[in-house]
């Protein structure tokens, strides 16, 4: 017999596996196919492993491994805003926070209390983990595009301006990967 606990626990983790279901718009490197919400998650989960040491300040690397690892499971309720989407700008914190609270909410109390504010020090990056988690997940999309030639910007016809504005908070958690960024960038456009 499952404890409460355990039961909440288990429920939690079945939800989740629909973040599997959750397409985003950047597709896998050199691929055609869409990239979704869970190997977009392990992916910066990864890269955080791997560049913990581009990061501008010393981090509680565990903190940031959270908050990569769940910053996107709202999705499952709200679905993926684009990065460039013209209409909701990728600031839908609200309806976002409405499913953090029902999602997280399955787990045992203070459980759900630790994901909601990891995922609310991620939406707001003000924290040092927080402004390194938001570096991983720019980046990323800047790797795939650019094994893409060009991937979702080429697709969607997005400039330069607009790239580096939406990518440019790199910085603030790694100044080394957001110049290595900008040359990706420069990169693309240069040669369009």
């Amino acid at each position: 017999m499952l404890s409460e606990r355990l039961s909440k626990q288990i429920e939690f983790i079945k939800e989740i596996d629909k973040i599997k279901y959750i397409q985003r718009k950047t597709k896998l490197f050199n691929s055609d196919r869409p990239e979704n919400d869970a190997e977009h998650s392990w992916h910066l989960a990864m890269m955080t492993l791997v560049l913990v040491e581009h990061s501008n300040e010393s981090i509680d690397l565990i903190k940031v491994l959270k908050m990569v690892l769940i910053h996107d499971i709202v999705e499952i309720d709200t679905g993926d805003v684009f990065l460039h989407d013209p209409v909701k700008n990728h600031i839908n914190t609200d309806e976002e926070l409405i499913a953090a609270k029902r999602i997280f909410g399955l787990l045992p109390e203070e459980q759900a209390k630790e994901f909601i504010d990891i995922w609310l020090e991620f939406e707001e990056g003000k924290t040092k983990e927080s402004k390194f988690a938001k570096a991983m997940d720019r980046f990323e999309p800047i790797l795939q595009n650019s094994s893409n030639n060009g991937g979702t910007w080429n697709e969607y016809n997005i400039d330069y301006e607009k790239v580096e504005n939406k990518t440019k908070s790199i910085q603030y958690g790694s100044f080394n990967l957001w110049n290595y960024a900008k040359e990706l960038i420069h990169s693309y456009y240069k040669k369009r």
